[in-house]
């Protein structure tokens, strides 16, 4: 039992809590030039949680294998294989997609959300715990990308999976679809998210106030400023 609920906070932990896109901020390239359309959002993270499922299990799999000189060619070689087949099938059975999603297609090779989880989770857990970390991260990078798309489509161009807006097909905002309106869109999405989390910026601007700083309790005892 306590098993099967630590696999399930692995799958969860990236749809809510550590979503690559909304909460990490890893994937910005694709996030914002490829979410034109809601179609080309889930194509595009359909297609990066195969490559990530993929990779986390090869790479957990040969964990042990891999000396640890080589790992970070290894994991690209990895990578790049994955990222070959989903090209191929894309463009054998779903060509306009593959048409639609470009060069940003090939370039999930160098995501740093596959890259970071292959270093950072998969060489350091089993073969099942990888998995369900990539489901999970990919999940949350497809779910962003969808809702990303979905709103740019829906006010850039009023339509909706190709469907037609009422009203907003007539009266389009064309900047939503532009790369303005990409920065636009995220911004407001993540400042939402953070609300919803009630995350809230320190009181004070100070190495105290940062987790990551390693003098964090000597500055803000010699009350040094940043």
């Amino acid at each position: 039992m306590a098993e099967n609920k630590s696999l399930g906070q692995e799958i969860s932990k990236g749809i809510i809590k550590e979503n690559p896109t909304l909460v990490m901020l890893l994937g910005m390239c694709p996030t914002l030039a490829v979410t034109t359309q809601a179609m080309n959002g889930i194509g595009m993270g359909l297609a990066t949680t195969f490559v990530l499922l993929g990779s986390n299990i090869v790479v957990s799999a040969l964990r042990k294998v891999i000396p640890d000189k080589v790992r970070i060619p290894a994991f690209i070689v990895i990578i790049a294989s994955f990222v070959t087949l989903i090209g191929f099938l894309l463009e054998g059975f779903v060509p306009s997609l593959y048409d639609s999603l470009g060069i940003y297609l090939t370039l999930i090779t160098v995501n740093c959300i596959i890259f970071g989880r292959a270093e950072m989770f998969a060489s350091k857990n089993n073969v099942v715990a990888s998995a369900c970390d990539a489901i999970g991260m990919g999940i949350g990078f497809t779910l962003a990308l969808f809702l990303m798309g979905s709103v740019r489509e829906i006010i850039g161009a009023g339509q909706w999976l190709g469907m037609n807006i009422p009203v907003a097909h007539d009266n389009p905002m064309l900047i939503f679809i532009m790369p303005a309106g990409g920065f636009f869109t995220l911004g407001m999405i993540i400042a939402i998210v953070n609300k919803l989390k009630n995350r809230k910026p320190p009181a004070e601007i100070s190495c105290g106030s940062c987790d990551n700083c390693a003098l964090a309790g000597k500055c803000e005892k010699e009350g040094e400023k940043v």
